[in-house]
């Protein structure tokens, strides 16, 4: 299939041959003469059996290169496979052939409520659940195998080869020759032979463009062109009033295209500029080495990354630039509050000073006025303390003197008392002494002079009142003396 696309191409490719299978597909497969149909055709007769059935694969088969009977066995039969020659025994084919699910059996157990019952038998096509139509094993293996080549043809598959590396079944033993022929008959050689001197990379000409046009900017300033054909239809259409049919005369990607020949230009031109060497151009597509994409992709990504960092660099000096100039702009309203803002700040910072500052004026006046009212108050209570205990000094000294001198005056005039009373009691007591004298040298001169009795009691009664008024002076002298002489 690779070497078809190849020739399909016309690329400079050496044809390589391998081995192909088809006439033993053909044998065991194709219709009306294979040996699937003639097992199916022997299955529906009730009297066939597996002699006949061999007799009938000797019969059809004698001819082909693929089909051989072995002279010891009248019922096998051997078909020369590539890796090789495969005996088959028909003793069982026509019952395991036969061995199919009933259709009714096939309904039941797809109607089963279990999933998993329901799984493993999946509903059967209208016209194989008739009765009549006969459905063989073989048949059945054969739809199963044609839905998935299929299947296969639809994706893009990729093998693993599975090796066993010896035939004792141990670990640790590999034979050599028995792997080479296991890799010989698996078609590996042919496959790393075709892989080895084929292209593995195959890109359209209009891909390959799209994806390393960055290689060489000057491909896309190639002669493009206008199908004017196009353009006058659809005016055409336009004038007649309908909807132009655009998508039944465009190509598939729109009114404008490269040429082939531009196309082939342009895809050489990347393909020089990549260094490349040993690729091939077809008629629509871009043929390339093993390893050789990954190189242009290399080459392709260093571009990018160049690129990258250009677009970077300007992008980030615009967006740089853009941040600035909006940074800018947003600055200068936010420098102008923040200043204000400081300014203000300032002010208030001041004002609060001066305030402080008159706080700190007024409330250092009232400490220290309040200290010198305290100051002055404690001042005058020391000085009052002070002139207190000097007034009461000299209070106390002057009641000292006050006592000295009432002390020095009663004593003094206790003297003077004394010596009045002394001085009158001497006198007194002279007195007395005298007027007794007196009275007595009066009363002798009375007794002598008076004569008769009223005269005498009458000097006698003046006498003795005198005489009693001198006894009173004296006792209230007396008394005075005693009460001096206490003090």
């Amino acid at each position: 299939m690779e070497q078809e696309e190849y020739t399909k191409e016309e690329i400079d490719w050496s044809y390589i041959e391998f081995v192909d299978n088809q006439d033993i597909l053909d044998l065991i497969e194709k219709k009306p003469g294979g040996i699937i149909a003639l097992l199916d055709e022997a299955c529906m007769f009730p009297r066939s059996t597996h002699s006949t059935f061999a007799e009938k694969l000797y019969q059809m088969f004698k001819d082909h290169k693929c089909f051989n009977k072995p002279k010891l066995s009248k019922t096998d039969f051997t078909i020369c496979h590539y890796a090789g020659d495969v005996t088959y025994q028909t003793d069982l084919f026509l019952d395991k052939n036969k061995d199919y699910v009933v259709a009714e059996h096939q309904e039941l157990l797809t109607a089963s409520k279990c999933s998993f019952v329901a799984s493993l038998f999946p509903p059967l096509p209208q016209d194989s659940s008739k009765a009549s139509k006969f459905s063989s094993i073989g048949s059945k293996f054969k739809q199963q195998l044609q839905a998935l080549l299929e299947t296969l043809s639809h994706t893009e598959p990729h093998y693993v080869r599975c090796v066993k590396p010896n035939n004792l079944l141990k670990p640790g033993i590999f034979e050599n020759q028995n792997i080479l022929q296991q890799l010989r008959c698996g078609g590996v050689m042919e496959a790393i032979r075709i892989s080895c001197a084929g292209f593995p990379t195959r890109k359209p000409f209009a891909e390959f463009i799209e994806r390393f046009k960055v290689l060489s900017p000057e491909v896309t300033k190639l002669r493009w062109y206008i199908n004017y054909n196009v353009v006058h239809y659809f005016l055409l259409e336009l004038r007649k009033g309908f909807e132009p049919t655009i998508s039944k005369v465009l190509p598939p990607k729109g009114w404008h295209q490269i040429p082939h020949s531009d196309e082939v230009q342009a895809s050489r031109i990347l393909l020089e500029k990549a260094n490349l060497k040993g690729y091939q151009i077809g008629k629509t597509k871009v043929f390339l080495r093993a390893g050789q994409m990954a190189e242009i992709d290399a080459r392709r990504s260093e571009v990018l990354g160049r690129s990258a960092v250009v677009i970077q660099a300007k992008f980030l000096g615009y967006s740089g630039f853009k941040k600035f100039t909006l940074l800018r702009s947003s600055v200068v309203p936010i420098q102008a509050a923040c200043r204000g803002e400081v300014a203000r700040s300032r002010y208030e910072r001041r004002r609060r000073e001066v305030a402080c500052m008159k706080i700190q004026k007024h409330t250092r006046m009232h400490c220290k006025r309040k200290s010198y009212k305290r100051l002055c108050s404690l001042a005058i209570e020391l000085q009052k303390i002070i002139r207190g205990m000097a007034a009461r000094k000299a209070l106390y000294c002057r009641k000292q003197v006050r006592a000295a001198v009432f002390i020095q005056s009663r004593c003094r005039q206790f003297l003077a008392s004394l010596h009045y009373l002394r001085v009158r009691h001497a006198a007194i007591i002279a007195q007395s002494i005298f007027r007794g004298d007196w009275a007595r040298r009066e009363l002798m001169k009375l007794k002598k002079a008076a004569k008769d009795t009223s005269a005498l009691q009458h000097a006698k009664a003046q006498l003795e009142r005198e005489i009693k008024e001198a006894a009173m002076r004296l006792q209230e002298e007396e008394r005075m003396r005693n009460s001096l002489l206490c003090i």
